[in-house]
Order: C-alpha cells, then structure tokens, then sequence
C-alpha cells in the first residue's frame, strides 16, 4: 500500500489534471473502524460506459517500469496475487477520475481499459466477486489486482492482506462491437446495457491455453535476452509473441502452452527463485 500515493505523484505528470491528491503522507492505510456489513453491498453490475478519457494512456512509465494498457479486456483471465486498500485512499480520485469508495466493489488493475468489470475469485476458498475496475495499481512486481476494502472482505483477504485470486474480465457487447468495427460504438453505446454471463471457470480452463509470462519487453533484444536466460533454467519451451500497441510492437516472453494452470504456478515459483518474480499465468 505504501507505493501507492507515490504512484499518485509519478502518474501525474503523464496525465495531466487527472489527479486530486499530490501530497505525500505519512498516514497509514486501514480497514475503517466501524466495519460495515459487506453481506449487504451488492456485487458491480456490468454495464457498457464510455472509456476513461485519462485512464487508457496507450502506455506510461511508473518506477521506471513501462505499462501497456489493454485495448480491449476481451477474454482476460490472469492469476496472482491479490491486494487491497482503505482508509487512507477513500474518496480521492482513482485513475478513471472517479473518487475512491472504499465500500464500493471495486478495484485497481495495471493495463484493464477503465472502466471494466471482472470476476475476482479467491483460489483458496473459492469466494467470488464482481467488481468495477477503475484504477491503476498495484504497482508491486508480486501483485495483480488491488481490491476495494468491500470487495477484499467478500472474499475473505482482509486479515491475510493478501491472497491469490483468479482474475476473469466480463466484457459487455459494446465493447466487444467497438473492437470489430469502431463506427458502430456510439450507436451501441446509446443502447440499453446487454445481460452478461460469466462462463464456469473450469469450463474455460480446458479450452484455453495455458502460459507462464515472464515479462513484456518494447524492444526484440531485450525480450531475447531474457528468453535465452530463462531457458537456460527450465526446459518448458520458452518463446516470444509479439502484440500491436497503438502502432507499436510488444514483445512477450512465455514458457509454454502448459498442461494446466497449477502446474504454470509451479514453475512461476521455481523462476522466482532464480531472479525472475513477474512471471503470471495467463490463459487465451
């Protein structure tokens, strides 16, 4: 939590105007003191909404890190580790330019569009939540997804602080059109929002391929690099895709398709210990 208001400073200057807080604090986060009955707020109801004018920079840099934001969240499913904030954030603006509600279900992710939705799934107790992501975070290497106080209590991570979750994106019709054919998004965007389904998590799970991503690099050489050094360690075959981004090329390096996700975990803990703590599981 505590790179967070920093990430308020690093951010403003790229998007300008975008941020109300700029001061940083010494003040700790926190679960309120009078805890409210969770049972009670309902999950995030997915919903077509115009994109964040400020939260979809194509990329931007926080700690000298480069973040590539998605162009569409179609078919995101990814696992990690799962975080969350409160008090010290509650009702300052989030990367979306919406204020922080710490009782909302909502949550912070590094390259979903703002807004999206998704379904966060605790893997340890097999609680589900449907939140609104409308921040940028966390930016700790370890961390996927930054829950709202509500959504964290729901699955059962408040006192943990963290746990690992399954992260699956519900992507409404607007969305999905504005991808095949632009001109057609304000008229869909008028339209009232479409019912959604979110598919059993083991259902997709077989039909999707299984990947370990090591890291996504702007720059051939570099993603080469890394590739050599990480097959050197494994013998899982490691590759490089390449991926369009506003007109410029992204190179990833994967270790896989892998038999399973459990077994990717495996061997993200394995890469960890030899000097590579990004690697993810992702499935397409």
């Amino acid at each position: 939590m505590k790179w967070r208001m920093v990430r308020y400073l690093t951010l403003s200057v790229m998007l300008t105007g975008l941020w109300s807080c700029g001061t940083v604090t010494e003040q700790q986060d926190s679960a309120p003191t009078v805890k409210p009955d969770v049972s009670k707020i309902p999950d995030a109801v997915p919903r077509a909404e115009p994109r964040s004018k400020y939260g979809n920079p194509a990329s931007y840099e926080v700690f000298g890190r480069t973040y590539y934001t998605l162009a569409s969240s179609e078919n995101y499913v990814e696992r990690g580790q799962a975080s969350w904030y409160g008090t010290k954030f509650h009702g300052k603006r989030t990367s979306s330019g919406e204020p922080y509600d710490m009782y909302a279900m909502t949550a912070a992710h590094k390259t979903l569009p703002l807004p999206s939705y998704a379904e966060v799934i605790n893997l340890d107790n097999g609680r589900k939540v449907v939140v609104k992501i409308n921040d940028r975070g966390p930016f700790h290497d370890d961390r996927l997804i930054d829950l709202s106080y509500s959504a964290a209590t729901k699955l059962g991570i408040i006192d943990k602080g963290t746990g690992m979750v399954e992260v699956r994106a519900i992507t409404t019709k607007k969305e999905v059109v504005a991808m095949v054919d632009p001109k057609k998004t304000v008229a869909v965007a008028n339209a009232t929002p479409t019912a959604y389904a979110v598919t059993e998590p083991n259902t997709t799970m077989a039909k999707a391929a299984v990947f370990l991503q090591i890291g996504a690099f702007s720059t051939l050489s570099r993603a080469e690099q890394i590739k050599q050094q990480v097959q050197q360690q494994i013998e899982e075959r490691v590759h490089i895709s390449s991926v369009e981004r506003a007109q410029t090329p992204l190179y990833r390096v994967r270790v896989g398709p892998l038999e399973s996700a459990e077994y990717g975990d495996r061997v993200a803990s394995r890469l960890m210990g030899l000097g590579f703590p990004d690697a993810r599981i992702v499935q397409e």
